[in-house]
């Protein structure tokens, strides 16, 4: 960590020097490489460097932040008078001594993007480009993208808590618009997590490549899906968009103690079938959305929500631990030093149940199968939400049939969850980056095979 040799337990103490609950000092470190590639040119090929130091102090209703990137004892402790100054004027608060305690490596990294070569990563998104021009005349349009960073913090808090991890991340990504006539549909396919270059080995630029075009071809090919009330199923492969917009947005504490969650005060109430259980698990061995510790220096957690239908629990940052009476779940982060922690999800899912997928898609009589869910709009006040399917089938007589294309579901989360019955016994994940309150971080999302009786499916007539 370069930071000069900062000493915490001053700048913590000139922090709190006119009072406050509660201050922490968040140092980073993060070297990041992004490759762009788009319309068969390199629009960038860059690296650089970032280091920074937030400093936060909590007192009562207030909060207080304030960052630099000037690594230095004078400006950190400066950045500190000036806080506790703010305050205005209220007996001193010591922090506790500090002890360190160090994030141990819960997924071993074989192979770093920092000893690769900007050539070579280059390379790999060049052959992803070349690959899914190749395949079809009616590919238009291909972007990829290539971006791998390694994040060293370190977070000294008041109550005595020095800790330090490093994180790599690494993102590929191939987006692609196929048209035909006047038809145009787009197919899109990213790989990723707390991982390095040995993801390509499991995951090639080409098959990548393939994946995103094969979908965008499909969906060319395809009549447009019918509309109306209809059974579906949610395949593994999916990944988690439904259970992390209609339902984990909706468990983040802030939002539900500021009366902004359909679940707000509902805790110890069932809203789900029994058959549901959701958790959130920053503990998930190379998973995007997992680290040693959240951007508070509270140890990563797995956090159970809803147990077997009934809200056990919201997820909670220290401030919004600290205005409830909580504790901190772990899930307090933040997108870089410049930001200051909010209560935001890490690996949400719904964990593996008891049914056989394919038993489950045998039970419909007429539905939709959905494969690929892409992005929607949710509305966490009333649960409503509208999900975009990017790849789906009918069902027909218990067999998935044709490909549909431009569906959307449409209905109710918590109408949704209590609706659920079946769960598959397999399960799947996917990738990105959630942003909330203007700040982006790296999440993933899970869940089984899942069927839903009834649902709205917007389409054609």
């Amino acid at each position: 960590m370069k930071n000069n040799a900062l000493n915490h337990s001053k700048i913590l103490k000139a922090a709190l020097a006119k009072g406050g609950d509660w201050a922490d000092l968040f140092v980073e470190h993060s070297a990041l490489t992004a490759v762009q590639i788009e319309d068969d040119r390199i629009e960038r090929a860059q690296m650089g460097i970032d280091s920074g130091a937030g400093l936060r102090v909590i007192a009562g209703e207030r909060t207080l932040y304030a960052y630099t990137n000037e690594l230095t004892d004078r400006t950190c402790t400066k950045l500190a008078d000036d806080l506790a100054a703010a305050l205005g004027t209220g007996a001193e608060t010591s922090p506790s001594t500090l002890g360190e305690r160090v994030g141990k490596p819960w997924m071993e990294i074989e192979t770093d993007p920092a000893g690769v070569s900007l050539e070579d990563k280059v390379k790999l998104a060049v052959r992803a480009n070349e690959a899914a021009r190749k395949i079809d005349s009616r590919i238009r349009q291909v972007r990829v993208n290539f971006g791998d960073s390694r994040r060293e913090i370190e977070i000294a808090t008041a109550d005595g808590s020095l800790v330090r991890e490093v994180l790599t991340q690494l993102v590929f990504l191939v987006h692609v618009v196929a048209a035909d006539g006047e038809v145009v549909q787009t197919g899109y396919e990213p790989v990723g997590g707390t991982r390095g270059m040995e993801l390509f080995d499991e995951n090639p630029p080409e098959e990548v490549a393939e994946r995103a075009v094969r979908r965008a071809l499909l969906m060319l090919e395809a009549p447009p899906a019918p509309a109306g009330r209809m059974t579906v199923v949610l395949s593994s492969e999916a990944g988690g968009t439904m259970i992390h917009e209609a339902v984990g947005h909706g468990l983040e504490a802030d939002l539900a103690e500021e009366g902004l969650s359909v679940y707000t005060g509902r805790i110890g109430e069932h809203i789900a079938s029994p058959l549901v259980t959701v958790v959130d698990d920053a503990t998930v061995p190379g998973a995007r959305g997992s680290f040693a510790f959240d951007d508070e220096g509270v140890p990563a957690n797995k956090t159970t929500l809803i147990d077997r239908g009934k809200l056990v629990s919201y997820m909670h940052s220290r401030l919004s631990a600290m205005k409830s009476g909580a504790a901190s779940t772990g899930n307090g982060r933040r997108e870089s030093y410049r930001h200051r922690p909010i209560v935001r999800m890490t690996n949400t899912m719904i964990p593996a149940g008891k049914h056989d997928p394919e038993k489950i898609v045998r039970s419909v009589e007429r539905g939709l199968f959905v494969k690929k869910m892409g992005g929607g709009q949710v509305n966490t006040v009333n649960g409503d939400f509208v999900f975009e399917v990017t790849e789906g089938y009918l069902i027909e007589k218990g067999k998935t049939g044709d490909a549909v294309r431009n569906a959307t579901l449409i209905g109710n989360g918590p109408q949704i969850l209590q609706s659920i019955d079946m769960v598959g016994s397999d399960l799947g994940f996917a990738i990105g980056t959630c942003g909330k309150d203007g700040q982006g971080v790296p999440v993933s999302d899970a869940q089984p095979t899942l069927r839903i009786p009834e649902i709205t499916v917007g389409g054609k007539s």
